[in-house]
């Protein structure tokens, strides 16, 4: 039987790197807009996956960024970031939950952050947000590893994508300093890994792979 995956946040580019990646390897895909799928709704996260067939692997993906010191951050920025990112995959783990629980399979994987280890300046709602998904799947891991189903973490690394797009030279090359391979992680490179930690192994839950070169 073909076995289908969900990413969250289908415009960005680790969705569409896992989208690829996972096709080629014979999966069914799903990976909506925020349009088709709004990780900050919990109407629009319900009907979507009713409307979905069964789901083998959860990869939340969605994210934003909202930075700025905070004496400057508004509430509304905490809020929005923190209900997209940690929200929003709440939201999305508690509905598939009860179908991976009830067939005794599945995997969900949370896409965290190196800024929920070693965050900048002037982001504390999106290290908040990023680090609350790490505790979230350690705790998810043990309350479903009885049913058979799987919980883990990943933090990418800094990617090429339309999130790090606008962030000036200064900046990009001061995090490539701190990378001791001298290079950024790709987006292929991820979906690599994700598919890799969904078929191969099938033993591991609870965990948290960084996936760069920086060192914790």
């Amino acid at each position: 039987m073909q076995k289908r995956l969900l990413i969250t946040g289908g415009n960005g580019g680790i969705a569409m790197a896992c989208c690829e990646e996972f096709q080629s390897q014979g999966w069914e895909v799903l990976a909506p807009s925020r349009l088709e799928l709004d990780v900050s709704d919990s109407e629009s996260v319900e009907a979507f996956m009713r409307s979905c067939a069964p789901v083998d692997l959860l990869v939340c993906a969605a994210g934003v960024t909202e930075d700025s010191l905070l004496g400057r951050m508004g509430e509304a920025s905490w809020d929005n970031v923190l209900d997209v990112n940690l929200k929003g995959a709440f939201r999305c783990a508690r509905a598939v939950s009860a179908q991976m629980l009830r067939r005794r399979a599945g995997h969900v994987i949370f896409v965290s952050s190196h800024s929920a280890f070693t965050p900048p300046i002037g982001q504390a709602n999106y290290a908040a947000a990023k680090a609350g998904l790490v505790a979230m799947g350690k705790s998810l891991a043990q309350e479903w590893g009885s049913r058979s189903v799987r919980v883990n973490v990943i933090t990418p690394g800094f990617l090429e994508t339309k999130m790090t797009e606008g962030l000036s030279a200064e900046v990009r090359q001061s995090v490539l300093d701190a990378h001791t391979l001298g290079a950024f992680n790709t987006a292929k490179n991820v979906a690599q890994f994700v598919h890799f930690l969904e078929q191969t192994m099938v033993h591991t839950s609870g965990q948290v792979f960084h996936l760069d070169s920086r060192v914790l």
